[in-house]
């Protein structure tokens, strides 16, 4: 390869994911490197037969334990490739990858936008505005970080960045029990932050991407979120869904794209904001 390319991985008890994780990889020439928040399943087992590049760090949060990686792990590729364990490499990304790898890539450009494509019940989710959406997953070294946000977090990286074709598989859960309550846990992060940043009148948002409606597919999207939050508790998540489901045509991915799109584009933000809501309270009184 004439640009080289590492990959890192969060882990933390998936037996479940982690192999199928590492086995798409497995098309790229690429060193992996493991960074597990104590598992006590089988994942660094599983994990010592794919690569020896495991480290372990207590953790804090999501962006914490992203950027701690990128801070302290002995990396030395020009290129980094930040996956979770339930993310799978298509095989066309991986193709889109080793050709793009193989050529020089114009020193200007520093990071790459991919597509993730979820699946929900073994069922691609195709409709209601949910793909293609794009995060900022591989970057130069040193050029990339992520953001500090307590959940919705994106990699940040500075310079030009660029879109590819082809996409990152994003299994949301094996069942919905879990879904459930990875989303509660999330909707309690989620309003914990919105309800700081509104006690906060002179917030710092250097360290965010930027909401820009003419921007890169981040910050469009970060754009239209922030038109979200603008509208009043209990109407924007009923008012989400009906765009959501209706005008995007989310009915297409039918019976498992209603249980879909209802969970997490009615559901969940309606949660976030009865736990907003219930902070207020607690605040006032």
């Amino acid at each position: 390869m004439s640009e080289s390319l590492e990959v890192v991985i969060l882990t933390f008890n998936e037996e479940k994911n982690i192999e199928a994780c590492l086995q798409s990889l497995s098309a790229l020439n690429a060193k992996i490197f493991i960074v597990d928040s104590g598992s006590t399943d089988n994942t660094l087992t599983i994990c010592q037969n794919f690569t020896a590049h495991i480290y372990n760090h207590p953790f804090e949060n999501y962006a914490a334990q992203r950027n701690w990686a990128l801070k302290n792990l002995p990396l030395e590729a020009a290129w980094i490739l930040n996956l979770d364990a339930d993310h799978r490499i298509t095989e066309g990304l991986a193709n889109e990858l080793n050709v793009l790898f193989s050529n020089d890539i114009p020193a200007e450009l520093n990071g790459f936008l991919i597509s993730r494509r979820t699946l929900f019940m073994n069922k691609w989710i195709r409709h209601g505005g949910h793909y293609p959406t794009y995060h900022a997953n591989l970057f130069r070294r040193g050029c990339g970080i992520c953001e500090e946000k307590l959940y919705d977090q994106h990699f940040m990286v500075t310079g030009k960045t660029q879109v590819l074709k082809n996409d990152i598989i994003d299994i949301i859960t094996d069942s919905i029990n879990t879904f459930i309550i990875r989303h509660n846990h999330w909707a309690t992060l989620e309003a914990q932050y919105l309800f700081t940043q509104k006690k906060l009148a002179n917030n710092d948002t250097s360290q965010l991407v930027k909401p820009r409606l003419l921007g890169n597919p981040m910050e469009r999207r970060r754009y239209m979120k922030k038109r979200y939050e603008s509208f009043p508790l209990f109407v924007r998540p009923v008012l989400y869904f009906m765009i959501r489901y209706f005008l995007k045509f989310g009915f297409l991915d039918g019976k498992t794209g209603f249980i879909f799109h209802f969970l997490q584009g009615f559901w969940f933000r309606f949660l976030i904001d009865a736990k907003l809501y219930e902070l207020q309270r607690q605040h006032k009184n």
